[in-house]
């Protein structure tokens, strides 16, 4: 038997032993329990409202707001790390380095209960503004170093050309390399924003209005009351709305990381 014979022997088998798993998996699974704990129908004819028009709503709004605001603050602290003066450097790598150690659910309590606390101020918007303001400060250290990793990743003749051209040091910065670098730093800064979407969910540790909430803690109240109070369904239901907002984020993550690879 030739090489490209046994590799194709061994794909067959492997598809072969995944049909006969899914096929087990089929007969030995109690359908009956499995549609009424995860997939009530009640569940979701009788929660859609408060699961679209409010939870995802919410989620989807506190994403892009942390989102908006963790940019901008990269931003500085990109124009800190590349700064000339060393203490703006010291600072820049400092807040990089201790925000992207912390986790993230440390940061949110922090902002939420140990800032009224201690200084005895509230960010804006109760404790949704206290968490969002939280996810903005983490996710700013992220996408510091990934939109630093963009900068550095163009060739330095582009800088050197503009250079000779007479433009200075900022100017070439804005026109020349921060588009580049932008362009280059666009997957990754998705992906960014696909992780910052998940992380909303822990915002329920600071508590919520009705009005306020995002998908996981909708999901969770709806576990105890509501049409499917006593079952999962209002979690899958979460976990399907999640899915239906992420998914096309990573295709077109893939779509854009395939086509930087088609025009180098």
């Amino acid at each position: 038997m030739t090489r490209r014979a046994r590799e194709r022997a061994l794909t067959l088998s492997l598809y072969a032993v995944f049909v006969v798993i899914v096929v087990v998996v089929a007969l030995l699974a109690d359908w009956e329990a499995i549609t009424a704990n995860f997939f009530l129908r009640e569940g979701f004819t009788g929660t859609w409202r408060a699961m679209i028009l409010v939870a995802a709503k919410n989620t989807i709004l506190y994403t892009v707001v942390a989102f908006a605001g963790g940019f901008v603050l990269a931003m500085v602290l990109v124009l800190m790390k590349l700064a000339p003066v060393a203490p703006f450097r010291w600072l820049a790598t400092g807040y990089i380095e201790l925000f992207r150690g912390l986790p993230a659910i440390v940061v949110i309590l922090f902002m939420g209960f140990g800032v009224p606390i201690a200084f005895g101020w509230r960010p804006p918007g109760g404790v949704v503004g206290a968490g969002l303001v939280a996810l903005m400060m983490v996710a700013g250290a992220y996408m510091a170093e990934t939109i630093r990793a963009g900068i550095e990743a163009v060739p330095k003749g582009q800088t050197e050309a503009a250079r000779s051209l007479g433009m200075n040091g900022s100017w070439t910065m804005a026109s020349i390399v921060m588009p580049q670098a932008l362009r280059i730093v666009i997957p990754p800064l998705t992906n960014e924003l696909v992780i910052l979407l998940k992380d909303t969910s822990l915002l329920f540790v600071l508590g919520m209005a009705a009005s306020q909430q995002e998908l996981t803690v909708a999901a969770r109240n709806l576990m105890s009351s509501g049409p499917s109070a006593g079952t999962a369904t209002s979690l899958v239901f979460a976990a399907l709305l999640y899915l239906a907002i992420t998914l096309p984020l990573t295709q077109l993550v893939a779509w854009m990381e395939r086509k930087q690879k088609r025009s180098r």
